[in-house]
């Protein structure tokens, strides 16, 4: 019996020379066209990026370190234990959207909350694992945004700090988003609210806070905050407190729920409690993808658009490692309403 051919370990290697045979130019322009260098007419950039694609050239990074300094990757802290529904998957598909094309790469590395919030940044920084970070879940002084800033790292954040001295951020405006939504519920009628809020330590709980509890107090209504959960509570913890307190004679009336998740507990505490929502409660909700739309009854939504958002804090980071002044990297998003 024959014996089976192996693949080829040998591939003749597609580089910087190779392309500039193919196209007639030198190996230097080649060299600027692919690292999109203005100087460099687009014309022949766009020759030497489809020629590139065609021959299946991948540039040779550890080479590209040694030359610049630069690892063209860029790291994105994220804690997956305390993210509502479709955060990852659209925050890193617009990252991708910004980043396609730069010859930049991403990388997840975990962020554990429940560590020192520098630890991750370090590693990072001092490894020279990146040229660029971006995080979230950014706290009011956060520890993050002032070592980055003293170290003149490259950094976008998903959040505002209280710091005076100007950094990048990307943010949905949240405090916009809690007001709207107390407004919506008070339209219907409802006087007795309810929202629960991230720990306080984080910058959006504060927001939060602010834009719920000033449109119920315009308007003469309550606003219950609970002190006992928040938003990062376990969800078996948080659905027992939710049922003990609609089970309650001065139930509320109206729930805000800040993310896709605090709205499912909401929902079903209302159903096994015999309520109906719309007749007994109303809710209105922060969303980021479309598993909302599956839920019935269906209620009042606010769309955070997470992919406009990773497309934002990817041009941002970009504009921050080109060095540009951090008072002009600064994007607050608005909420945007989808009534039932």
């Amino acid at each position: 019996m024959p014996e089976a051919s192996l693949p080829s370990a040998t591939r003749t290697r597609i580089t910087l020379r190779t392309i500039a045979a193919e196209t007639g130019l030198a190996v230097t322009t080649v060299s600027r066209a692919l690292s999109n260098d203005p100087r460099i007419a687009a014309s022949t950039r766009a020759l030497v990026a489809e020629t590139a694609t065609r021959l299946g050239y991948v540039p040779d990074r550890a080479a590209q370190r040694l030359r610049t300094g630069r690892t063209k990757v860029v790291q994105l802290l994220l804690n997956l234990d305390h993210e509502f529904l479709s955060f990852t998957h659209e925050m890193i598909g617009g990252l991708s959207e910004a980043l396609a094309g730069t010859g930049y790469s991403v990388t997840l590395f975990p962020d554990i909350l429940e560590r020192d919030r520098l630890t991750s940044i370090r590693q990072i920084v001092e490894g020279r694992l990146g040229d660029g970070v971006i995080f979230n879940r950014t706290e009011l002084f956060d520890p993050r945004v002032r070592f980055l800033t003293e170290q003149g790292f490259p950094f976008v954040c998903h959040g505002r700090t209280e710091f005076t001295t100007p950094h990048p951020f990307v943010d949905f405006d949240n405090e916009a988003f809690a007001r709207q939504a107390v407004e919506r519920l008070l339209s219907k009628g409802r006087r007795r609210l309810l929202i629960v809020l991230p720990p306080d330590k984080y910058s959006f709980a504060q927001h939060l806070r602010w834009g719920a509890v000033d449109a119920a107090r315009k308007a003469g209504a309550d606003c219950e905050i609970p002190g006992d959960i928040h938003l990062d509570s376990p969800q078996d913890e948080s659905l027992a407190w939710m049922h003990r307190r609609i089970s309650q004679p001065d139930r509320p009336d109206g729930i805000v729920c800040v993310g896709e998740i605090a709205a499912m507990i909401a929902m079903a505490a209302i159903e096994d409690q015999g309520l109906v929502v719309g007749r007994d409660i109303d809710v209105v909700a922060k969303r980021a993808g479309r598993v909302i739309d599956l839920m019935r009854p269906r209620f009042d939504t606010f769309h955070e658009d997470l992919r406009l958002t990773g497309r934002a804090m990817g041009e941002t980071l970009l504009r921050s490692m080109a060095g540009e002044d951090a008072g002009k990297l600064q994007v607050l998003l608005p909420p945007l309403p989808d009534f039932r």
